[in-house]
């Protein structure tokens, strides 16, 4: 396997968790947020991974980088919270508020971080191995 292409995959990793990682703190900084231009209360956002053939003439090399397919937006209701005072409540006093669970969010920003790190640890041992074989081969 070429040097470059062990930069791409990895480039490729670090790429698709960044945008996981923009998209969980989306979903956290609209936890509370019931009306958005859309109408309605914020929906959540997640993003979807596939692995695409570095060499599309040679798929059989089995060598794949990350890719973000698409950007699921979850259509589930949330909760109804009562609070007669607020002015997107119905006429019974009910808010619809996002669907999003400040927990799970906030464990999806934790292994997005992780897995960033972890890539961002092997590009470098990946540079360091070159910088070694280069250093060999004077």
């Amino acid at each position: 396997m070429p040097v470059a292409t062990g930069f791409r995959i990895l480039g490729s990793a670090m790429s698709a968790q960044r945008t996981r990682l923009h998209l969980t703190a989306s979903n956290l900084a609209n936890a509370a947020t019931t009306r958005t231009p859309d109408g309605g209360p914020y929906k959540r956002k997640d993003p979807v991974f596939s692995a695409e053939a570095i060499n599309e003439a040679r798929p059989e090399d089995g060598l794949s980088k990350v890719v973000v397919d698409e950007i699921l937006v979850d259509e589930t209701e949330g909760p109804l919270k009562y609070d007669p005072d607020h002015p997107d409540a119905d006429a019974d006093g009910n808010v619809r508020m996002p669907n999003v669970n400040v927990v799970e969010e906030t464990v999806n920003m934790v292994t997005a971080s992780r897995s960033f790190e972890a890539n961002v640890q092997a590009f470098q041992t990946l540079r360091d191995m070159v910088s070694k074989a280069l250093e060999i081969g004077r």
